[in-house]
Formats: structure tokens, C-alpha cells, sequence
């Protein structure tokens, strides 16, 4: 059963300024350790590709915010929340501490996807209550 649904959309123009203004604190902030190291390694080769991996991780962390129903406020934060990658590419939340004890005692799934292009970054995400196992 569907537990909360979130979308976001950032505007990468919006991270860019923030990352000029801030620098490496900005990205600290809302980053895992995981997803700062992916973010400094595409980020040397290739400026604006760093920049999209970080807008479409702050777009995929608000929208999971938006469908657990709490926002930024305890025990969600931008560092328990990390978005990863399967070896085939696709998006996974991973959690942390408080965020991942909460969530599993709710018994709950989540489901994410992210894209980007040159100005935009997006996401959606769909949290589940797992249904208990009948059985057969």
C-alpha cells in the first residue's frame, strides 16, 4: 500500500550559486560521505556533471522528505538519506541511524528515480508499507 509520494524539481542554476557562495560546505551538508567522494570525482574531470549529481541528490533527498510526510525535521536529515547507485545504474535510498530505525520500524519501502538535464534536476518517490507475508 502506498504510504506518501514526493516530487521535486531544483533548479541546477540555483546548487551552482549555492557552491560558489558556500563552496565545499554546501555539499558537506547535504552529502554522505559515499555521495560527497562520487560528487569531488565527477566534479574534477567534468565541473557541471558534479554539480547535476549534486542538484539531482538534493531534488531525490526533498522529494523523499515530501512522501515520508515530515520534511527536514528529525528523524530525517540530508546526511541519513543517501541516494546510490546498483551496479546496473539504478537509483537506491539508503538510510542511516534514527532516519533507518524509524523507517524500518514503519515497515516501510521506498522506490526513487532521478534525472537531470542542463538547468534541471528531478525526482520522485514512491514509499510503500511492505504487506505482511501470508502463508501458503
Amino acid at each position: 500500500m502506498v504510504y506518501g509520494i514526493g516530487t521535486d524539481i531544483c533548479d541546477v542554476r540555483r546548487i551552482r550559486t549555492s557552491v560558489e557562495r558556500h563552496g565545499e560546505r554546501f555539499a558537506e551538508k547535504v552529502l554522505s560521505d559515499a555521495e560527497l567522494a562520487v560528487y569531488r570525482r565527477r566534479g574534477e574531470r567534468w565541473p557541471d556533471r558534479g554539480l547535476r549529481f549534486l542538484a539531482t541528490r538534493f531534488s531525490a533527498k526533498e522529494a523523499f522528505s515530501k512522501a515520508i510526510g515530515m520534511g527536514m525535521r528529525m528523524p530525517m536529515t540530508w546526511r541519513a538519506c543517501e541516494i546510490a547507485n546498483l551496479a546496473s545504474g539504478q537509483p537506491v535510498i539508503v538510510l542511516h541511524g534514527e532516519l533507518k530505525a524509524w523507517f524500518e520500524a514503519k515497515g516501510l519501502r521506498a522506490h526513487v528515480t532521478v534525472t537531470d538535464e542542463t538547468d534541471y534536476a528531478a525526482s520522485f518517490v514512491i514509499v510503500e508499507t511492505l504487506e505482511p507475508r501470508s502463508g501458503s
